[in-house]
């Protein structure tokens, strides 16, 4: 039972920490949809779920055909992450930590899903590594948490999409959130408790 509850608990962790940056795109994305009409509500759920799906799919075949790399070296994969949060820490600091990203302009569900990809570069790099050590049950409950955790990041994005102060907030704090996910698990994969 603990070693469900540690799976379902680092699954939460590398999806909320692989797309903090995405929760604020949808946002903008839903307050697009409320003011513009476009995309529809249908279409930012879709594109999301279809690009996560592609980043899922990808990370998978990458983890795949790092089958034949000596499990002894697996463990160094974990400087992938690590070095992305280091580097995105970096990149907080020297701006301080304010500002957002710019908004994507994204009108069907397609331009979405091109949108989730387009910004997941991340994702593919923390979740190879991750699928590569954890085997294919934990791999496979985590993307069933990952599956989940779409809808919540739609349904939590739709909601504050329509509280501006909640949208500054994530901007604002989001910038130190990401980084500080990233060094931990790449940590967590360098010392093999991933």
């Amino acid at each position: 039972m603990d070693h469900l509850a540690a799976t379902l608990g680092a699954a939460v962790a590398l999806f909320a920490g692989t797309n903090v940056d995405d929760l604020i795109v949808l946002t903008v994305l839903f307050l697009s949809s409320r003011t513009a009409g476009r995309p529809r509500r249908w279409e930012i759920w879709a594109g999301q779920y279809a690009g996560i799906a592609a980043l899922v799919a990808a990370s998978a075949l990458v983890a795949a055909g790092l089958a034949v790399v000596p499990e002894r070296w697996v463990g160094l994969l974990g400087l992938v992450p690590l070095l992305l949060g280091v580097r995105a820490l970096i990149q907080t600091l020297r701006s301080r930590g304010d500002g957002g990203p710019p908004p994507a302009v994204a009108t069907t569900a397609l331009a979405v899903a091109g949108v989730t990809v387009a910004n997941g570069a991340d994702n593919i790099a923390v979740y190879t590594p991750v699928f590569r050590t954890i085997g294919l049950t934990d791999s496979l409950l985590t993307i069933a948490v990952f599956a989940v955790l779409v809808a919540v990041w739609c349904a939590a994005a739709s909601w504050l999409g329509s509280h501006p102060r909640v949208v500054t907030a994530i901007e604002r704090y989001g910038h130190w959130l990401v980084p500080a996910v990233f060094i931990l698990i790449g940590l967590a994969i360098l010392t093999g408790l991933a």
